[in-house]
């Protein structure tokens, strides 16, 4: 497979060495002599020097025959130029921009993925917060969660005995359209379920669906889970601790950020009025103490100082913070932190540079499907790509005839990840998140593909 790559800093490096060394002929393209010198020297890729927007460059580099065109500088508008001369000199590829302003995933003026021609666009900020919100949004998740950038969660929950649930039919409860329920265990018995399926005290039910209504849910599982509130402090008032801040929209979250610079406090009040923000410095151990930072059920350190990030959340860890989560922008602290994470009292460390390079190396497979994960009595979590030439290419769900046992929990389109209903349509470029058990797994894919 020949894949481009634009830009050789710690994503290009990073995603230069990955693909080479899986035997992917990689060719990489940097206007700073220093860093395409480096890359020459120490991986087994093609080097250009150059403007990777340079339509000459790009022929230079045979993007005529390219698979794959990745462009990863830090600048969005290189980044965005890049591709879209790409996708004019080779209509065939497929072309992935990491943009950092999430003014280009904002539809709502106009659409820049379309414009520009640009099949994929990767925020390395929304990926990040993504990690971070898994645990403060649902903490019996699953940890499959990454084929929809946080959009749909999968959890696990037990059926108690005291439910108002218990002896009704899937078809007798009225499930929130944004749920799906995968599989029930019961007992060493594991059930893909249909209409007729009851539910019973002690069922171990798999749900997939969007995290809010997930986490609503529960308590119809379980009358004795409660719905709490859940106090959240943000140090940094950076892009990561916006997208973060999304993410976390429900009432429920009570969200205070620290930021030491005061038009980004002024900016961050008016943009969320629902939060509170507090201009101060989170290194001083007094305005922690002050802001009762111990008392909180989450503290996320995610300034763009790293430095600054482990010094706080070391502090407030020993003020007593139930979790502790803390982002990292330098490689050279990513093993040592995994290394110490238990001695620091930090619960988890994200790295932007790794969310994105496993976003680009997820999206840039040839293969027909993706196993997500195993599940129990041989099932598989599945992710595959409606192909062109799928025959389910065009049909709504609802006529489709799946393999027995096959289950869609979840559709993704572009950017937008949902539960589906019998009325949608499978389009080609769709994925399809799929339960299916493993002796049915060809047939689903011949039907999709």
């Amino acid at each position: 497979m020949k894949v481009i790559i634009i830009g050789a800093g710690e994503v290009g490096y990073y995603l230069s060495e990955l693909l080479s060394a899986r035997g992917d002929d990689v060719t990489t393209i940097e206007c700073d002599p220093q860093r395409a010198m480096r890359v020459d020297e120490e991986l087994n890729v093609k080097v250009i020097q150059g403007n990777g927007s340079n339509a000459g460059i790009l022929l230079k580099a045979n993007v005529t025959s390219c698979t794959f065109f990745l462009a990863v500088t830090s600048d969005d508008r290189v980044n965005l130029l890049s591709c879209s001369i790409a996708k004019k000199l080779c209509e065939g590829l497929t072309t992935i921009a990491r943009v950092h302003d999430q003014t280009y995933s904002d539809n709502s003026l106009i659409n820049y993925q379309l414009h520009f021609g640009i099949d994929i666009l990767i925020n390395p900020e929304a990926l990040t917060a993504v990690e971070l919100a898994k645990e403060i949004r649902n903490s019996g998740r699953v940890a499959v969660e990454n084929f929809a950038r946080g959009q749909i969660e999968v959890q696990q929950l037990k059926v108690s005995n005291h439910s108002k649930l218990v002896g009704k039919t899937l078809k007798e409860i009225r499930f929130d359209p944004r749920l799906r329920i995968g599989f029930i265990q019961r007992g060493d018995n594991v059930e893909l379920p249909t209409a007729e399926t009851a539910i019973f005290g002690g069922d171990q039910i798999t749900v997939f669906g969007h995290p809010e209504a997930l986490y609503e849910f529960r308590p119809k599982f379980d009358p004795s889970q409660k719905l709490e509130r859940i106090r959240v402090v943000i140090y940094g008032g950076t892009e990561t601790a916006i997208a973060l801040v999304r993410l976390l929209g429900n009432p429920r979250f009570k969200i205070r950020i620290i930021e030491k610079d005061r038009r980004v406090c002024q900016e961050l009040a008016e943009r969320f009025p629902s939060i509170t923000v507090i201009h101060g410095d989170a290194t001083s151990l007094r305005l922690l103490e002050e802001e009762q930072v111990g008392a909180a059920d989450y503290f996320v350190a995610c300034t763009k100082k790293d430095e600054d990030n482990i010094m706080t959340c070391l502090q407030a860890s020993k003020l007593g913070a139930k979790h502790v989560q803390l982002l990292i922008n330098k490689a050279d602290y990513q093993d040592v932190l995994e290394n110490l994470k238990t001695t620091l009292g930090v619960e988890l460390v994200v790295s932007p540079r790794l969310a994105t390079a496993h976003e680009v190396v997820r999206s840039i497979s040839n293969q027909d499907y993706i196993e997500l994960a195993s599940m129990p009595a041989g099932a598989k979590l599945l992710e595959i790509r409606v192909s062109q030439n799928s025959p389910s290419a065009g049909n709504m769900i609802k006529d489709l005839t799946l393999p027995k046992g096959a289950v869609i929990v979840a559709l993704l389109h572009k950017f937008q990840a949902k539960v589906p209903g019998a009325d949608d349509r499978l389009l080609p470029g769709d994925r399809v998140v799929t339960v299916v058990p493993e002796d049915r797994l060809k047939d689903l894919v011949k039907q999709l593909v």
